[in-house]
C-alpha cells in the first residue's frame, strides 16, 4: 500500500514499512470504538494528517479493506476484512493455539489443564497438560459427555444460543453423580450464573471426587469453539477453586481474542 513513490523500485524500505504500518493504524482504529468514522477523527486520534489518512483510506476502500458512506463521508471496516477472518478461523488449529497456554496454566496452578470441544451435541475432551504430582487428574481423551454435567460442559451450554440452550436445558437430564444437576430451573440458574461470572465450577458433579473450573473461548459471534479447564482432586482443589478462576479466565480472554472474539469494554 501507499503512493507509487513508495512503492517504486529503489525507494527506501522503511518508507514502505511505515504505509504498511500506517494502514494498519486506521483498520485497527476503525475496529476499536466508534465503528464509523471521517478522515479527521481518524486522522486526530492517530496523530497523522488527514492527506494521510485520506490516501490510505482511499487504498483500503480500492481493496474492500474499508467502506466508505457516500452520503456521510464516513468510513468502516469493508468486506474484505470478512474474508481475511475466515481465512485465519480455517487455518486455526484450537489444540496447537491452546498447547502453550494450557502449559503455562498447569504450571501456575499445579493441577491438569484440559481442552474440549463440541461433537453431536456433546463435549469430547481433545487435550490436557498434567502437572509432575504424584496425586493428580487424568481425562480421557476422545471421551464424551452431555452439557449439563461437568464445569467444561456447563461452559459450553452457557455460551450456546439461546434456542440451543433450550434444547439441552428441556431434555431429560441424567444424574451422573449426586451432586448432578438435573432441575431445569436449577440449571437455568446456574448457566446465569456462569455467564456473569465468566466461568463455570464443579464440585463433584461429573465425576465423584473430581473439581474443576472451566472457561471458554469464544469466536468473533461469542460463540463457544472450545472450553479450557483446570481440575483436581476434590478436597485438594476445593481450596483452589478462586485461584484457578482468575488464572484460567485470564487465559481464556486472550485465547478468545486471537479467535476472534473483541476486546471487553468497559
Amino acid at each position: 500500500m501507499g503512493t507509487q513513490a513508495e512503492n517504486a523500485p529503489g525507494a527506501p524500505a522503511g518508507r514502505g514499512v511505515a504505509s504498511v504500518e500506517r494502514a494498519s493504524d486506521v483498520l485497527f482504529c476503525l475496529a476499536g470504538g466508534n465503528p464509523r468514522r471521517g478522515v479527521t477523527e481518524i486522522a486526530s486520534e492517530l496523530g497523522i494528517s488527514k492527506a494521510v489518512v485520506h490516501r490510505i483510506l482511499t487504498s483500503l476502500v480500492q481493496r474492500d479493506l474499508v467502506a466508505l458512506d457516500a452520503g456521510t463521508r464516513l468510513y468502516s471496516l469493508g468486506p474484505a476484512v470478512l474474508e481475511l477472518a475466515a481465512a485465519y478461523r480455517s487455518q486455526l488449529d484450537v489444540r496447537a493455539l491452546a498447547l502453550d497456554t494450557m502449559r503455562d496454566l498447569v504450571r501456575a496452578t499445579d493441577e491438569t489443564s484440559t481442552l474440549s470441544i463440541l461433537h453431536n451435541g456433546r463435549r469430547v475432551y481433545v487435550d490436557q497438560v498434567t502437572p509432575n504430582r504424584e496425586v493428580r487428574m487424568t481425562v480421557e481423551i476422545g471421551s464424551s459427555f452431555p452439557l449439563h454435567a461437568g464445569a467444561s460442559s456447563k461452559a459450553f451450554l452457557a455460551w450456546l444460543p439461546a434456542d440451543e440452550r433450550r434444547r439441552h436445558v428441556e431434555a431429560p437430564l441424567a444424574a451422573l453423580t449426586e451432586a448432578t444437576i438435573v432441575n431445569p430451573s436449577e440449571l437455568r440458574r446456574e448457566l446465569d450464573r456462569i455467564r456473569e461470572q465468566g466461568f463455570a465450577v464443579s464440585l463433584g458433579e461429573r465425576q465423584p471426587g473430581a473439581g474443576s473450573v472451566a472457561a471458554p473461548l469464544l469466536d468473533d459471534q461469542l460463540r463457544p469453539v472450545a472450553v479450557l479447564s483446570l481440575c483436581g482432586p476434590l478436597q485438594r482443589f476445593k481450596s483452589e477453586v478462586a485461584a484457578a478462576a482468575a488464572e484460567l479466565v485470564a487465559a481464556a480472554k486472550a485465547l478468545s481474542r486471537k479467535l476472534g472474539a473483541p476486546p471487553e469494554r468497559e
